[in-house]
């Protein structure tokens, strides 16, 4: 299958070039059935012998290709319906009757606030790929996508949440007039997914009601059947938790496939080179350090600790909060005994062999590097943040 791809350097365009290759290389080998041999690249800066070649040879069109904060009037007429013209006679001109995508917009609909220039020249854009589609009998896919987000989106031109999670990364301010305001998103992954589905002839189907989009096998319209309907207060405080991470170390609940999840990979997709890299408190002593790396707002911390040669560490108990212990350097003894009881159970354990040992409630322990010159380096996690009010750890020696 040989693959053309029109606006094949805007945020959309970049992504699905990105995927298709990465299929047509065998890096990504989640679509065995998927056969591509060649992706066509256009974009403004191509010649029109280059898009008659394509078009000659293409097996599947994407027509990504649009203006969206032109200079006047007319050129969202050229930008929105004259390619697309252009585009679909030089495809008759070949006799190629191939599927054809094209990207449209929610504000095609021309409801409320919608009904403008750009709205009308994507009306015209899709009314000219159903005419198409009559003359030809070729297929026609028409999406009309919602606000888009994820990486490599250009802030400060026609995405809020490019932006916000641009000046977010870039400490700069973020201006919000209503918080309660509501956005419908469709993030360029699960975009991606539905285009490749459209490849092998898995597109959704949908009709619209008003500016709702209702799946429908039937339907007239296409459409990527996940999207999230998020405020801008939403948005703006996730972000501020993001920003926070490096000095809380707090990861924020990400659920699969959450929004959460999706803004937090946009977010640091714009970061500097300064925020990429950021120090972490090392707790250092005459015994080694103790470091905290990470913390969830419910699944607990993971920290990391370093023990020098034929130091013993521990020594305490905890009546809820249990642990895990994994050595991945060195040599260990770790040691745990119930309290109130003379039975020592013992684990040894080396980087050379990785194994998880529990911590468990109401056991004291601790973890002795067997090594006369080498650190201990043993990665650790406890069911809960450690909160400095609530402690929950009791010194007491496992060997009486």
């Amino acid at each position: 299958m040989k693959i053309l791809v029109t606006g094949a350097k805007g945020f959309v365009g970049k992504n699905l070039v990105c995927a298709l290759n990465n299929l047509k290389d065998g890096k990504d080998r989640t679509r065995p059935e998927l056969k591509i041999d060649a992706v066509y690249e256009y974009d403004i800066e191509n010649t029109a012998a280059e898009l008659d070649e394509y078009c000659a040879q293409a097996d599947f069109v994407f027509n990504l290709a649009g203006v969206n904060r032109p200079k006047d009037s007319e050129e969202f007429k050229k930008g929105n319906f004259g390619f697309a013209s252009l585009l679909l006679d030089t495809l008759k001109k070949h006799g190629n009757k191939c599927p054809v995508m094209l990207s449209s917009s929610i504000q095609a609909t021309l409801i409320g606030r919608y009904d403008g220039e750009y709205g009308r020249s994507k009306k015209a854009g899709e009314d000219l790929f159903f005419d198409y589609a009559k003359e030809t009998g070729a297929k026609v896919l028409v999406y009309r996508f919602p606000n888009l987000f994820g990486k490599w989106c250009r802030p400060n031109y026609n995405s809020a949440v490019a932006t916000f999670c641009h000046n977010t990364a870039n400490d700069l301010p973020i201006t919000v007039n209503d918080r309660a305001t509501e956005l419908e998103l469709l993030y360029i992954d699960d975009l991606i997914f539905e285009m490749c589905d459209a490849l092998e002839g898995k597109e959704h189907r949908a009709e619209f009601d008003g500016v709702k989009t209702v799946l429908s096998e039937s339907g007239k319209y296409c459409a990527a059947p996940i999207t999230h309907k998020v405020t801008l207060g939403e948005i703006v405080d996730l972000l501020e938790t993001f920003g926070a991470q490096s000095k809380t170390l707090v990861v924020p609940e990400m659920p699969e496939n959450s929004f959460a999840k999706k803004l937090y990979s946009t977010y640091l997709s714009y970061l500097p080179k300064e925020k990429i890299a950021f120090p972490l408190k090392m707790n250092a002593d005459a015994r080694g350090s103790f470091t905290e790396l990470l913390k969830t707002e419910k699944c607990g911390q993971i920290s990391v600790n370093i023990s020098k040669p034929g130091v013993t560490k521990g020594e305490h108990w905890h009546n809820t909060k249990w642990e895990f212990f994994i050595v991945v350097s060195g040599r260990a003894l770790i040691e745990e005994r119930k309290i109130g009881t003379d039975e020592v159970l013992k684990f040894e354990v080396s980087g050379e062999k990785i194994e998880a040992v529990h911590m468990l409630p109401g056991y004291t322990h601790n973890i002795i590097n067997l090594s006369d010159t080498e650190d201990l380096v043993t990665v650790m996690w406890a069911n809960e943040a450690f909160n400095h009010a609530r402690p929950d750890t009791y010194y007491e020696k496992v060997e009486k």
